[in-house]
């Protein structure tokens, strides 16, 4: 699900200078070749297999799901690996493995409700890179997520962002290292009352942060954005959720607007949405607006 198509427009041009994408069901048993002191390695890319479409492209349409067309196209790499003696091998592949711990920042990729494919599939190579979860994981030795190399959503705060290197000796896989990456900008987030967040000084260490910022105050504060960035420059999400929630069950519209007038329904609709009813003011510009829209019907 990662524009497939345009990513490999230019993936001739890109293998000249040494970039090389493996975008297409047809070219995933095809190997880049590297050469060591070892002798060869032969390092195959899995682009994401939409299991529908992957199935019939792959000559499988009994297949299932993304352990089908997964087993199919691993099976096509250990032949072509069969063809290769004494070479080393290396798989990239987009799939979510049994075993992974998802964040908020995946889009899901289930089909008949089930996503996730057994680490065996992979079985039969010296090691295999995973990519689709976010965060760095080790499933097996030879089985690993680096995860993405920035935060992408709040559910990544507490993510140590690395990338693996790995070493292959004679005989495979020799040693795997972790290397953890800088962080440009934090992501933290925050909780209180709109007054408490504007003024605690216990929140300055998170001044440079990028910020999810859920306000508790009973009704929600006006302009809260506006006057949170006045302190917290980079936050960038904001929630209300008021302090021990909102009263009363949620209503139906047809029993939310019974027997009721506009300006009453004008009145809950301002309650349900900020927690307080509108203001003598505010019910003023109310009644002139529903005037307003009443002269309109009419005049039609």
């Amino acid at each position: 699900h990662d524009s497939a198509p345009r990513l490999g427009a230019f993936a001739e041009f890109a293998a000249a200078g040494g970039l090389h994408l493996r975008t297409t069901v047809g070219g995933l048993a095809e190997p880049v070749l590297l050469e060591d002191g070892h002798g060869p390695v032969a390092v195959y890319g899995i682009p994401y297999l939409e299991p529908e479409p992957a199935r019939h492209a792959l000559g499988v349409p009994e297949a299932r799901g993304h352990t089908g067309v997964l087993t199919e196209a691993m099976r096509r790499i250990r032949a072509d690996l069969a063809t290769r003696p004494g070479t080393r091998s290396v798989v990239l592949a987009h799939a979510f493995v049994t075993g992974g711990e998802p964040t908020d920042s995946e889009r899901t990729i289930a089909v008949g409700g089930v996503e996730q494919v057994p680490g065996s599939v992979f079985d039969g190579v010296d090691y295999v890179a995973l990519g689709h979860l976010h965060g760095p994981q080790t499933l097996a030795a030879h089985l690993r997520y680096s995860g993405s190399p920035l935060a992408y959503s709040f559910s990544e705060a507490r993510q140590r962002k690395s990338v693996w290197l790995v070493d292959l000796d004679a005989g495979g896989l020799g040693d795997v290292r972790r290397h953890e990456l800088p962080v440009p900008r934090a992501l933290a987030t925050i909780t209180g009352e709109i007054e408490d967040l504007l003024a605690d000084p216990a929140h300055d260490l998170h001044l440079g942060h990028f910020l999810s910022i859920t306000v508790t105050d009973r009704v929600r504060p006006v302009d809260a954005m506006r006057r949170l960035r006045e302190r917290f420059p980079y936050a960038v999400h904001l929630e209300w959720e008021p302090a021990g929630g909102h009263d009363g069950a949620p209503l139906r519209y047809s029993e939310a607007v019974r027997g009721r007038s506009d300006i009453e329904i004008s009145r809950s609709f301002l309650d349900d949405c900020r927690g307080a009813p509108p203001t003598e003011s505010e019910e003023r510009l109310l009644f002139k607006a529903l005037e307003a829209a009443d002269r309109g019907a009419l005049a039609k």
